[in-house]
């Protein structure tokens, strides 16, 4: 089941991010990302020592990421030199049977919907037309991955969170999704929770700075 939800996630966070398609590794998936602070990714589907130890290996490049479904703790003794757990990169992978809720943004505020590339964005601003928050999810058939759900901190306990996911929500199930999928910080894991969402794993993150 986990192994299934993360599968679903690497593939909608490299939709969402519009990075190449993601290379299949025997551990998992690689996705390239071409960031100075983060030049890939490898996505391990599970999380034990073998699997951890040869993906660590096969990197060369600095600032290169592994995530895998795990304690911090337990991928922290099967990592070779070079290689750190980030605890503060450290999130949640978490899952809900999606449901349509017909959320109305709250007062003050107006609410807009935008899909390009099998992406939509939800973006909230305020009555001055400032951005207060926004979102996006990735359409992959049945399953939605839900990306970069941001409140501005002047707008932060108004309900914005809630509307944005609600939003992201109603339009994957009107295009056919019926489970939402997504990696969650520990604020973000709060907020999912109130919404329904379950928490399966942890994400540990780990790069090489050798």
């Amino acid at each position: 089941m986990v192994s299934d939800l993360v599968r679903v996630w690497a593939s909608g966070w490299a939709l969402s991010r519009r990075t190449p398609r993601p290379v299949e590794q025997p551990w998992g998936t690689y996705i390239e990302v071409g960031q100075a602070e983060q030049t890939g990714r490898h996505v391990l589907y599970e999380a034990h020592g073998p699997a951890v130890r040869e993906a660590a290996a096969s990197v060369t490049v600095p600032h290169t990421w592994l995530k895998a479904p795990a304690e911090p703790e337990d991928v922290r003794p099967w990592l070779p030199r070079g290689w750190v757990v980030d605890e503060e990169e450290t999130g949640h992978l978490m899952a809900v049977d999606l449901s349509a809720t017909e959320p109305v943004a709250p007062e003050g505020y107006t609410g807009s919907l935008e899909t390009s590339g099998g992406v939509t964005f939800v973006q909230v601003h305020d009555a001055a037309g400032e951005l207060a928050a926004k979102g996006q999810v990735a359409l992959l058939g049945h399953e939605a991955v839900v990306d970069r759900v941001v409140t501005e901190e002047a707008h932060r306990r108004r309900g914005l969170g809630a509307f944005v996911m609600r939003s992201l929500a109603d339009h994957a199930v009107a295009e056919g999704a019926s489970l939402g999928v997504l990696g969650a910080t520990d604020e973000g894991r709060a907020l999912y929770e109130t919404l329904g969402w379950k928490a399966h794993a942890r994400l540990a993150a780990c790069v090489y700075r050798p």
